[in-house]
């Protein structure tokens, strides 16, 4: 009956947030477009199914990704763990100590985005009007990668508690300086990279992981220093497709000119 009672208050919820999305799309649908809506039963079966989906997902947050970051990042700070099984002072681990949180929280950047649902139907689309000159796993591997180095970084910033700005500010002039110089055709494609990694699978267990983090990491505030992995994982991401891009335009180029070379 608890599980039910759960359920039932977030499903009220998830009802409560989805409401004035389809009260927007009604409003115009009928008295700014003036038409029927389309498939209207198609629309109200995949309504109840969207309905269903959210409060699956998001009770299943509350009961296992939440609580699996911050039993994650508690067991790889624990000194014991951290000095293999000798106890020792909290207060004096460094941040090289900490190589296992930097490896599982690159990994399990990685991982997410690879699973994330708005990144593939983004690669896929883009492999579409692209041509084929965007491949859907070349793009999901660079932002992975992207992603993977941002949440690392990220954990290195609440660990060392340095300032979230400094990252931030040089992050973004490093993105500045991409912008002028790499394809246009990839630039736009970079940004929204950015963008489609704070979604619904990656956001839940790298907000868990920082939170964690900060929260075990003695000297840290879970309110200061917990937040802010996410802009990692946003930023990480723009730097990486840019990158690739520019990789792989500097590569053609050399092949074209060894081909050049060759004919004559």
């Amino acid at each position: 009956m608890v599980i039910l009672d759960t359920l039932f208050t977030a499903l009220l919820d998830t009802l409560r947030d989805v409401m004035p999305i389809a009260v927007i799309i009604f409003v115009f649908q009928v008295f700014v477009i003036r038409k029927r809506v389309p498939h209207l039963k198609q629309v109200l079966i995949g309504s109840i199914y969207v309905l269903l989906g959210i409060t699956l997902f998001l009770e299943g947050l509350e009961s296992a990704l939440f609580p699996i970051g911050r039993l994650m990042a508690e067991q790889l700070t624990d000194p014991v763990f951290v000095h293999g099984g000798i106890e020792h002072i909290a207060e004096a681990l460094r941040w090289q100590d900490f190589k296992w949180v930097y490896l599982f929280a690159a990994t399990i950047g990685f991982a997410t985005t690879i699973a994330e649902p708005a990144l593939i139907a983004v690669a896929t689309k883009a492999n579409e009007v692209s041509a084929g000159a965007i491949t859907v796993w070349g793009l999901r591997l660079a932002v992975a990668v992207g992603v993977a180095i941002g949440v690392s970084l990220g954990c290195f910033r609440i660990i060392t508690g340095t300032p979230l700005h400094y990252y931030i500010l040089i992050g973004y002039a490093i993105v500045i300086l991409q912008t002028l110089s790499a394809p246009k055709l990839i630039i736009a494609l970079a940004y929204d990279s950015g963008g489609v990694t704070t979604s619904t699978v990656t956001v839940p267990v790298i907000a868990a992981l920082g939170l964690g983090l900060a929260t075990t990491v003695p000297g840290r505030s879970p309110l200061i220093d917990g937040f802010g992995l996410i802009a990692h994982a946003s930023l990480g991401p723009i730097i990486s497709v840019m990158a690739y891009a520019q990789l792989v335009e500097w590569r053609t180029k050399r092949r074209a000119t060894a081909e050049t070379g060759e004919d004559k």
